[in-house]
Parts: C-alpha cells; structure tokens; sequence
C-alpha cells in the first residue's frame, strides 16, 4: 500500500467569530473515522526532542498541533514523508501499522493526540527492525 493511502490531513471548522476561536473535532465518521477512546498531549518537548519512534498494530492517531508547531515523520517501510503540523484547525490521520516520529517542536508547542484505542502496551512496534519484519510478513 502506498504510504498516501496510510495518512491523510484533516482541516476542521473554525466556529470562532469576535470572542475568539472555536475548533470541533468529532469522532467516529464525523471528522475522522474513529471513536476516539483515548487523548493525551505533548508539551514542553523542543527541537531536539524525538517523540513516537514506534508503531502500533491496531491503533489510529490523530495528531493536532494546537499551539505553534511540530513535525511528524511517517514510514511505511518503503516510503516515508514529513508533515508540519503548524495550524490548531489541522489534524494528521494515521491508520495502523505507520512507524511515526515527532520532532522539531517549537517553543510553546502543545501536540494533541486523539486515538482509536485504549493504550496497551503489547501493540506496539518499538524496534524498527522488527517493524520491518511485520511489515514484509503483511505483504
């Protein structure tokens, strides 16, 4: 599978008018295609800081920079593309099985993440070399 096909980017309605901003993200098929069991966020990393470096069986992300900004390197095991997450009204999808790193997070930054599952430990991939291996066993 191409790795276009394993993410894709999701613009939500601002709702704000002059007493501010308003951003909604609903789940399961509204705004993205899953209910979301499980949110925890970011903050306080820099631009040194690598975050991720694993991959998940099951599980689907989606990744939110709500303040400033950050970067998310996806690999597929073939190919491998880097997003910018720099606009609170943006969110990057990802399915299953898609390796991710987040680094090159700016000052203030604060990176939202919404997920499919509840966190359980023995789906994830934190060996690349044994992702790969899952991956080649897939195909």
């Amino acid at each position: 599978m191409k790795l276009k096909e394993q993410y894709k980017l999701i613009y939500f309605k601002d709702l704000g008018d002059e007493r501010g901003n308003l951003v909604v993200i609903e789940g399961a098929g509204w705004d993205i295609p899953f209910d979301i069991k499980r949110v925890f966020y970011i903050y306080g990393s820099d631009s040194t800081v690598i975050r991720g470096q694993h991959a998940n069986r099951e599980t689907e992300f989606l990744l939110v920079n709500v303040s400033e900004s950050s970067k998310v390197r996806v690999d597929n095991g073939l190919e491998t593309a880097v997003i910018e997450l720099n606009q609170p009204g943006m969110g990057l999808y990802l399915s299953p099985m898609i390796w991710k790193d987040m680094y090159d997070f700016s000052t203030n930054s604060i990176l939202l993440v919404l997920c499919s599952r509840h966190y359980d430990e023995k789906e994830y991939i934190r060996d690349y070399q044994e992702y790969l291996r899952e991956i080649k066993g897939k195909v």
